[in-house]
């Protein structure tokens, strides 16, 4: 499926593969000597990566997208961006290679981190209470379905990227730090201490600075992880000595989970540890990246490659926060839209910010559907080419449906505010008549917004509605309209019927033109914009167009 682009994916365009060449680039650069890069390079112009990772055995170890997840809470909206945006540049990676350089996405989620703060929407916060500061994996499950709280957020975490298809490799930081598999690297941070709080202690307030390290010891006696400072070292034993929270000098080892580090040195160990080579984060944490990529050459290891997308804003062009609850949930974008439109929608412009509310889910997904839609009118026009910088094939990794809606979301919502349908079967109802031998189970796509359209009508539409009675020039040009409607031959298409309306707006004297389009469906829709209305006048039925002209027109539509 992604072999055979090398060629395409070198001259690419979309971010995706701009991100791709950077990662292939990064991977020669720190993987092979000068002679073997220049092998690789020649190679790689063929299109003989199979042969380049067969002849250069460096180039056969996995290359590492890595994401993180805070456990202390359930998935969300930035979890999914989380792992769209990784999964997007390994497909274009995987596209630009030939699908010869193996690659791994690591789901890292946080679950030794304390418990800091009882979240207000689970049961037993008073059980939750009790456990503050020790780690997720430590405190209980409130809903009593797991070992422990950071169980229960893993597994629906896993879950959630599981419902979406992502392919990844699960990693809890408890494990990974109990296991020894962080070891080395916190051996080697306890040796270049003093390297480490030089980098980390311009950064921090005069007040932490006295008290900081990267250390954050877990209590023997109480198992809460404290931050308390670290008073002696012993490099060779690899202990640090803390005060227990009862005041008492405590040593313990800075491996096997006994520590856990700070959250920036902690992202540098992941770094190192783990060999990560790409990962993707909010324009918020840049600066976090810059101390952490220091403290990653600081341990003698190579950062990963980079990417800062910025971030999403709400109704008010706040920036969208966790704690605020503002902005749109999972659940509600998956209510009115489809999980293409959301993941198009995080493809698009990942350098702008965006608002995401709840008005651009038609827009996106209606351009969704343009995308698909122009993919497949090439394929079907004979252009044989993959359309690799089409969000549609970035949204779908590689392997679109040939298929998308003959009907676009805002149509929809159009036919259901006019037809008043409140199920999708009387939706269903005049498709069928527009689309003839259409069905829900030969447009599976268009029936699902069919349901997204309702949904979404009934939420936000249909509050909003605002009927306003026509001008006199107006109301003139509307009866024209439906004397030429009237006199259209049965059958007539909907670029017939658009013609129509162009002319008729024309000869009424409306300029700019738009304004026509703005007082047909603020006077028969309570809207003041919609999709192309012989699009919609051709699904309606001409004569049901002509019926709600004529009711406007007698005031009935106006409350």
């Amino acid at each position: 499926m992604l072999q055979g682009l090398s060629s395409t994916a070198r001259d690419a365009r979309s971010w995706p593969f701009e991100q791709a060449r950077l990662l292939l680039d990064r991977v020669t650069r720190l993987r092979l000597s000068d002679s073997e890069r220049d092998l690789a390079a020649t190679l790689f112009a063929q299109g003989k990566f199979h042969e380049a990772v067969a002849t250069l055995p460096a180039l056969a170890k996995p290359v590492i997208f890595q994401c993180g997840y805070g456990a202390s809470g359930l998935p969300h909206l930035g979890t999914f961006g989380e792992a769209t945006r990784p999964t997007i540049v390994r497909n274009a990676f995987r596209a630009l290679t030939e699908d010869a350089i193996p690659t791994q996405l690591i789901v890292f989620s946080d679950d030794m981190d304390g418990l800091r703060k009882t979240p207000d929407n689970v049961p037993n916060r008073a059980m939750l209470e009790e456990d503050r500061d020790k780690p997720v994996t430590s405190v209980r499950d409130p809903f009593g379905e797991y070992e422990s709280f950071g169980a229960h957020n893993n597994a629906r975490l896993r879950a959630f990227l599981d419902g979406f298809g992502f392919d990844y490799t699960f990693m809890s930081s408890t494990e990974t730090y109990r296991s020894g598999r962080f070891d080395t690297v916190l051996l080697r941070m306890l040796e270049r201490f003093d390297a480490v709080q030089a980098i980390m202690l311009p950064t921090l307030g005069e007040e932490r600075r006295a008290t900081y390290s990267p250390f954050l010891p877990i209590s023997p006696k109480t198992g809460r992880v404290l931050q308390a400072p670290t008073l002696e070292r012993n490099v060779e034993a690899g202990t640090i000595v803390f005060a227990d929270e009862d005041g008492t000098l405590t040593e313990v080892p800075v491996t096997g989970g006994h520590v856990k580090l700070q959250w920036r040195p902690d992202w540098a160990a992941r770094w190192t540890a783990l060999e990560v080579d790409f990962e993707a984060s909010g324009k918020d944490l840049v600066d976090s990246v810059r101390v952490s990529n220091r403290i990653v050459k600081a341990l003698g290891g190579e950062p990963p490659e980079a990417f800062h997308f910025e971030l999403f804003m709400d109704e008010q062009n706040q920036k969208i926060s966790k704690s605020k609850g503002n902005g749109l949930t999972m659940e509600e974008w998956l209510r009115y839209g489809t999980p293409q439109s959301l993941t198009y929608y995080m493809f698009q412009s990942p350098k702008s910010a965006k608002r995401l509310y709840f008005d651009v889910i038609p827009k996106a997904t209606d351009e969704y559907l343009q995308q698909l839609d122009a993919l497949n009118r090439k394929k079907a026009e004979g252009d044989n080419a993959v359309q690799v910088d089409n969000p549609a094939w970035h949204v779908h990794r590689g392997a679109p449906p040939e298929r998308g809606s003959p009907v676009s979301f805002s149509l929809l919502l159009n036919l259901v505010s006019a037809a008043d349908a409140s199920t999708k079967d009387l939706l269903w109802a005049f498709i069928a008549r527009y689309l003839p031998g259409a069905t829900p189970a030969s447009e599976p796509l268009l029936d699902q917004l069919a349901g997204y359209a309702i949904h979404y009508y009934e939420d936000f539409v249909k509050p909003a509605k605002r009927f306003r009675a026509p001008s006199d020039v107006e109301r003139a040009a509307m009866l024209s309209l439906v004397a030429q409607l009237k006199a259209l031959p049965a059958g007539a298409d909907a670029e017939a019927i658009q013609n129509e309306v162009f002319a008729v707006g024309k000869d009424a004297g409306f300029e700019p033109l738009r304004l026509w389009f703005t007082a047909l469906y603020e006077v028969l829709l309570g809207q003041s914009q919609g999709p192309r209305f012989g699009s919609f006048a051709a699904i309606f039925g001409v004569d049901r167009t002509v019926a709600l002209i004529e009711r406007a027109l007698a005031g009935e539509l106006v409350s």
